[in-house]
């Protein structure tokens, strides 16, 4: 697939996204199946974007972010949104996930990309924290929003919770999900209030244990299955992890 005249021009014009850099000096865009959420085992392209406002103890990309423990030159490189397309047009597959770091940080810079993917019939997701408001025209390009608000257990200061107004905006989008990262009981019960005073609707709101190798996660996940089979909420694993241990570009 090649780019139409109109939407090549968008892309030239557009600002230059920063990514996550491998260690070969590549991009961090991968084929993988999609691990976590609605569209668990779907096969995807994921662009890894770099650079986030918070900064979680139990992060599994911390690469993307923490520069007192990774030097900013060796992970991070910047791509204009024509030569992303290229090399997502190259998989053949229609279903794309933007993810990082935090996305919605360079949401301006994206815009022109999401805006061609969406033209070219692409299934687009976006991961984000919740706590950046996306901007309209991003806000109904993208199909799927896997919005994953921070709880206690992620180490944040307090003045990084999520904004209830932000949380509460995607509301009015029909594929908008709250995904809760869980590692005590404690936390569902935090998890459920932080969605309950947005009165977002239950049947758009993930459980999903936390764990970065499979032993972990499938601890979690056997008291918490439980819970939300009683509780008639959904669950998500994490497929990536139980597959392929955390492994960089799966």
């Amino acid at each position: 697939m090649t780019l139409n005249k109109t939407s090549s021009k968008q892309l030239v014009d557009s600002n230059i996204v920063k990514l996550s850099k491998l260690d070969s000096g590549k991009p961090e865009i991968f084929v993988s199946i999609q691990g976590e959420g609605v569209f668990a085992g779907t096969p995807c392209v994921f662009i890894r974007l770099a650079s986030c406002n918070l900064s979680c103890s139990w992060c599994d990309t911390k690469y993307t972010w923490d520069w007192k423990n990774y030097e900013y030159a060796n992970h991070v490189m910047t791509l204009h949104n024509d030569d992303i397309y290229s090399i997502i047009d190259e998989y053949n597959l229609k279903h794309v996930v933007i993810t990082g770091g935090e996305p919605l940080l360079q949401q301006k810079a994206l815009l022109p990309l999401v805006t061609v993917l969406s033209k070219n019939s692409y299934t687009i997701e976006i991961e984000s924290n919740g706590t950046i408001e996306p901007i309209m025209p991003i806000f109904n390009l993208v199909n799927q929003w896997n919005i994953s608000p921070k709880l206690s257990n992620s180490g944040n200061s307090q003045d990084k919770n999520p904004e209830l107004g932000i949380l509460a905006k995607y509301k009015s989008h029909p594929n908008a999900y709250l995904k809760f990262v869980i590692v005590e009981q404690e936390d569902v019960s935090e998890a459920l209030s932080l969605a309950k005073s947005v009165s977002f609707p239950s049947n758009r709101l993930i459980l999903m244990p936390e764990g970065i190798i499979g032993s972990d996660l499938i601890a979690r996940s056997t008291w918490l299955s439980d819970y939300c089979i009683k509780n008639g909420l959904r669950y998500s694993s994490r497929l990536h992890v139980l597959l392929w241990q955390g492994v960089r570009g799966k």
